[in-house]
């Protein structure tokens, strides 16, 4: 079974930081990708950005610059630093990771619990 524990969210006034986090424990093989999604109320989810194994990231346009992802792979864990924050970054984050649970399993996809990020004055 495998677990993604998120942390690291809360209120923040615009121009503020927050950093999220996301750990994979419990039958972890080998992870391809980690990355944060985000949903605002009465919207759906979208990609915030990912990171592979290798390193390789994608960001969604509206985060470029600001919402820099990185991975610790030998903790399983991946990292958002929330910069410059604005209003319409308000949203559930939630975690996501393409793992491996054994060398004889399939790749599936798992998501965490999310966390509530508030930007506002």
């Amino acid at each position: 079974q495998v677990q993604l524990v998120e942390s690291g969210g809360g209120w923040v006034q615009p121009g503020g930081s927050l950093r999220l986090s996301c750990a994979a424990s419990g039958s972890v093989f080998s992870i391809a990708a980690m990355g944060w999604y985000r949903q605002a109320p009465g919207k759906e989810r979208d990609m915030v950005a990912t990171v592979t194994i290798g390193g390789r990231t994608n960001f969604a346009d509206s985060v470029k610059g600001r919402l820099p992802i990185s991975r610790d792979n030998a903790k399983n864990t991946v990292y958002l630093q929330m910069n410059s924050l604005k209003p319409e970054d308000t949203a559930v984050y939630y975690c996501n990771a393409l793992i491996l649970e054994s060398s004889y399993s399939s790749w599936n996809n798992y998501w965490g619990q999310g966390t509530q990020v508030s930007v506002s004055s």
